[in-house]
């Protein structure tokens, strides 16, 4: 990794970084819609019961697979054409995935169909959100002061909670103020309309970005890649595995300790889906807070201890958090989300620094694509399903803690490995 090419001075706009550090509210409000909705989405599309939600958080898994295919196309054209324009072309595509899927015919109005036309939608959602996180985080390291990498970059991580924060507040806004038979009949289609309201609004502020300087520097001095990922494969294959374990860690607190916990509540009986909602709100507040201060953290003790201490509470706090949420009251409940929500943000804020700083500027989105992308599906889109599937067939509430702690410690000798990329202070 050049070194040197990350402290080169960057003269990016602020209003620049701003716009692509909130960006990723589009990203994070549409997929965690889809996991905080689950259980109104499985009536609507799949006619309701058990097997239905195991349907739609397998449909989502399955969607999901589709990312790391959306990252590496994406990531071609990042490297190749630039940062901004396939930050435009991405959220362009989730746009009208969005507004698609708001006009969906549902189970009652066209059977079995409807279910189909839904996963094929969230099949173009997963392929084109494969292009959008990794992209963002690249930008923003590329425009960040050495210094301020891990901060800057952090506020990707916390507009993704915004984003979650939105689609959580959306949704239980909804649930609350509409009856159960409104709310099958037409108002589940509130919160995608929403979404594509936002979406647009952010293809319109992106329209207004810079382009990321180290790419431009690319461009003069005729040092872009002919082939990416080509490139990637070759040279930075230390760098993608590293980017492979981090981003493990992250998905699976993210996916299951976060997304998968209104899921969880509901299904074993612990709260209706109005008041699991509210705690996941409360959650997400708790996660916009942490994000930053750990990014802050990052930068001035570095990437390899924050994550060391944040895979070993993962390992050692997220069984007993998910028993709490299960049998505790609603305090012990709220306690065990917040604990479990703060822990995967965490993970989520000093991961987007360190993942992106493994490659250079020339090809670091198509290596983001092979490593932080590619375990984000397999532990992000597939953990949900596996989560509740172990549930079901274990009896066993704290299935899901077991499963983070378990990856927890498999990535540990990884960041035991770790070579630090903070700059020196």
């Amino acid at each position: 990794m050049t070194e040197s090419a990350l402290n080169m001075p960057r003269p990016v706009r602020r209003a620049s970084v701003a716009i692509a550090a909130i960006s990723t509210i589009v990203e994070w409000y549409d997929f965690t819609l889809y996991l905080y909705f689950a259980t109104v989405l499985s009536r609507v599309f799949y006619g309701g019961g058990r097997a239905a939600l195991a349907t739609a958080l397998g449909g989502f898994a399955i969607a999901y697979l589709l990312r790391p295919l959306g990252a590496m196309v994406f990531g071609h054209v990042g490297d190749r054409s630039g940062r901004r324009r396939t930050m435009l072309l991405s959220v362009a595509i989730m746009t009208a995935a969005m507004a698609a899927t708001a006009v969906l015919p549902t189970h009652a109005q066209a059977g079995a169909v409807a279910g189909w036309l839904l996963f094929l939608l969230r099949c173009v959602m997963g392929f084109s959100v494969g292009g959008e996180y990794g992209v963002v985080v690249a930008y923003l390291v590329e425009s960040a002061a050495p210094h301020r990498r891990g901060l800057v970059a952090s506020l990707a991580s916390a507009a993704s909670e915004v984003g979650a924060l939105l689609a959580v507040g959306v949704c239980s806004l909804t649930v609350s103020l509409l009856d159960p038979a409104a709310l099958d009949a037409w108002g589940w289609r509130i919160p995608f309309l929403f979404g594509t309201a936002v979406a647009a609004c952010v293809w319109i502020a992106r329209a207004a970005m810079a382009e990321s300087p180290d790419f431009l520097a690319q461009q003069a001095s005729g040092s872009v890649p002919a082939n990416p990922l080509l490139l990637a494969c070759t040279r930075h294959r230390a760098g993608i595995g590293r980017a492979f374990a981090i981003s493990a860690l992250g998905s699976i607190t993210y996916y299951v300790g976060i997304t998968y916990v209104p899921a969880f509540l509901t299904s074993n009986g612990a709260m209706d889906e109005a008041q699991a909602l509210k705690l996941s709100t409360i959650a997400a507040v708790a996660v916009i807070l942490v994000t930053p201060l750990t990014g802050w953290l990052a930068d001035r003790y570095g990437r390899k201890p924050v994550l060391l201490w944040l895979a070993g509470l993962s390992a050692a706090l997220s069984a007993a958090m998910f028993h709490f949420m299960a049998a505790g009251p609603h305090a012990g409940a709220l306690s065990g989300a917040v604990v479990l929500a703060c822990v995967a943000g965490a993970v989520s804020a000093v991961g987007a620094p360190a993942t992106a700083e493994q490659f250079p500027g020339a090809g670091r989105i198509s290596g983001l694509a092979l490593g932080q992308t590619t375990a984000t599906a397999i532990f992000g889109g597939l953990t949900p399903y596996i989560s509740q599937l172990l549930v079901r067939q274990t009896g066993s509430a704290l299935a899901p803690g077991l499963l983070i702690a378990t990856v927890a410690l498999a990535v540990l000798p990884v960041l035991l490995a770790l070579p630090e990329t903070a700059p020196r202070n």
